[in-house]
């Protein structure tokens, strides 16, 4: 773990106890104002334990929830409103499941939901506001002197005045023409000491690493810190962070965000939230599962192969919109306005995506997710693969019933290349930028616009 991964984990978990005593608190000064006393039931302190625990996972999942010194005060406010909203979600249905909604006065479930995201808010912006005031009088102040080429020094000093409030100033800069020059680094650590920099930025192509190396035997004997900001140059690069593997240090490029802590997370989700859907629509998969048989032959239910996590295959299970009909080896055509192979019934399944509520049931069987990319078919895959830039990287999760690009416009139908291009170019987004709150702001936007659309056939 690197110090600066230390840093922002113990800083979160500062946040995070502060936090979940401000729920305690409040939840505790709701009941006394309500009930004229501290003293809690039973059921109120298990309330107030799911409430924390929900908030808890929540605020772990969200990267926005971490990132609250940097980030702008209305994604701070967002974050934290996330997190209640979750929490207070959770509360009341394990309320509701628990049949205890008439033992529960609802005014203590409102206020302290209310005070406790007002004490929160309140909390995190005295905390940014006292910070900054401390930066501004020279406190925790980092002089860095860059190391690098024209381009590399021009990007990370104009980024370095876009995060001016993160306590860095750039003291000197040292250029690095190409890597075939010749340099004379004997001098470097004197340049470094008159520069009166606090940390050495090393920000050079990955191609030019024997300089890098030569930098750092010049810098044996100092004791002032350095880093590596390599240049990814034209490298397309999904979920990159700095990991730990057997005992080296390790530059992700390309890995998935779903794995430990956040593969639990989005399991839970999918459980949680998959079976309370598919409990509700139950009746209007019984309604249209009569409406399919009777209006032409053959099974209810479309079974089709579709690339699943990690490249895997898995049955993605539809209401059957088409008459049966045969492809040729290899081909999948797909649905075009006024398609002669839909059933009487087939157009409106399709286009306000009833046909797809059966793929809760491969929610639930683990094979996919509420929210991911969309799963295409095989051969699909096979002819886009070649043609868009990092397209199988959207397999790295596993695929979803929804997902970023069809809250974004990008669903059903992709004659052209250029349509597929942005459906990849948001779900590679997607997963880049996972989080709790990411994935129930796409279910909320589902149940807004996602339904409807014109360009499903």
């Amino acid at each position: 773990m690197t110090r600066k991964t230390f840093e922002k984990k113990s800083s979160l978990i500062w946040v995070l106890l502060v936090d979940l005593f401000s729920i305690l608190f409040c939840s505790m000064l709701s009941h006394f104002y309500v009930k004229g006393t501290f003293h809690l039931h039973d059921r109120y302190i298990i309330a107030i334990f799911t409430m924390s625990l929900a908030y808890f996972i929540s605020a772990l999942s969200d990267d926005d929830y971490s990132n609250w010194i940097s980030n702008s005060v209305l994604s701070v406010i967002k974050s934290i409103l996330a997190s209640i909203s979750f929490s207070a979600f959770v509360t009341v249905v394990f309320i509701y499941f628990l049949n205890e909604s008439s033992n529960f006065d609802r005014y203590w479930i409102s206020l302290s939901f209310l005070l406790s995201f007002t004490v929160l808010v309140i909390y995190r912006l005295i905390s940014r506001l006292s910070l900054f005031y401390f930066q501004r009088k020279g406190f925790f102040r980092r002089n860095i002197l860059i190391i690098g080429d024209n381009n590399s020094i021009s990007s990370i000093g104009s980024r370095l005045r876009d995060f001016s409030n993160n306590s860095y100033t750039l003291a000197s800069v040292i250029r690095i023409r190409s890597k075939n020059d010749a340099y004379d680094l004997v001098d470097i650590a004197e340049k470094i000491r008159l520069s009166g920099a606090n940390e050495v930025w090393i920000c050079l192509p990955l191609e030019m690493g024997g300089i890098v190396r030569s930098i750092m035997y010049a810098l044996r004997n100092e004791t002032i810190e350095v880093r590596y900001l390599p240049e990814f140059k034209d490298v397309r690069l999904l979920n990159h962070r700095v990991s730990e593997v057997v005992g080296r240090y390790a530059i992700d490029l390309s890995v998935t965000p779903m794995s430990g802590q956040a593969r639990v997370l989005k399991r839970i989700e999918d459980l949680v939230i998959g079976s309370m859907i598919l409990l509700l629509i139950s009746p209007i998969c019984i309604g249209i599962a009569c409406a399919v048989k009777l209006t032409s032959k053959g099974p209810i239910l479309f079974k089709q192969a579709r690339t699943g996590a990690n490249g895997q295959e898995v049955k993605v299970y539809k209401f059957r919109s088409m008459k049966v009909h045969q492809e040729k080896a290899g081909q999948v055509t797909q649905a075009t306005k006024n398609d002669s192979r839909l059933t009487p019934i087939g157009g409106f399944l399709r286009r306000t995506s009833l046909d797809e509520l059966p793929q809760f049931i491969n929610v639930l069987q683990g094979h996919m997710s509420i929210v991911g990319p969309r799963p295409h078919a095989l051969a699909h895959n096979e002819y886009y693969k070649d043609l868009v830039e990092s397209y199988m990287r959207r397999h790295m999760v596993k695929p979803g019933i929804t997902g970023w690009a069809q809250v974004n416009g990008y669903r059903g139908e992709t004659d052209t290349l250029d349509k597929m291009k942005k459906r990849v170019e948001y779900d590679l987004w997607y997963i880049d930028n996972w989080s709790l709150w990411l994935d129930i702001k796409i279910i909320i936007a589902t149940v807004f616009k996602g339904f409807i659309n014109k360009n499903a056939y």
